[in-house]
């Protein structure tokens, strides 16, 4: 649970980075390759303010998701990046207007629920990440392989 705060950096600049790239490409309006070298479109495109934006948050996202990863088990820190749904979804509503109905709702409060449950399987590690719980091997442990004659 100590690493929670990183796992949370985690799922909000992810979600940022989904709300910039879609600022960027409402921005750039409806994208079509007739005509144009794709090459110099798909430039313009990851140039663009908003979506070079979006993809350099990512970066920070994956950088920090890494490092996670580096200290929790998987199955424990890789849940949590469903709340980046919940976060999009609420800010969509809010920023871009987009439809929050009945159905999204329900499907956010069980992404809630079993974010929960998750999260509180962590307090059975002690507040531990897999790099004290797992052994570690010693040059002193390893065996040499016999030749098969």
């Amino acid at each position: 649970m100590k690493y929670i705060v990183f796992i949370l950096f985690t799922v909000m600049t992810n979600a940022a980075a989904q709300l910039m790239l879609k600022q960027g490409m409402m921005s750039l309006g409806s994208i079509s390759f007739e005509g144009v070298n794709p090459l110099i479109k798909l430039l313009q495109i990851v140039f663009s303010p908003w979506v070079f934006l979006g993809l350099c948050t990512f970066v920070i996202s994956m950088a920090s998701h890494l490092y996670v990863l580096s200290k929790v088990e998987l199955s424990f820190a890789y849940p949590f990046l469903s709340l980046a749904y919940v976060a999009v979804a609420i800010f969509a509503y809010f920023v871009f207007r987009e439809d929050l109905n009945g159905w999204r709702i329900a499907g956010i409060a069980f992404i809630c629920v079993g974010t929960v449950l998750i999260a509180q399987s962590g307090r059975d590690l002690g507040g531990l990440g897999h790099e004290d719980q797992t052994a570690s091997i010693t040059p002193d442990k390893i065996q040499p392989n016999e030749t098969v004659r």
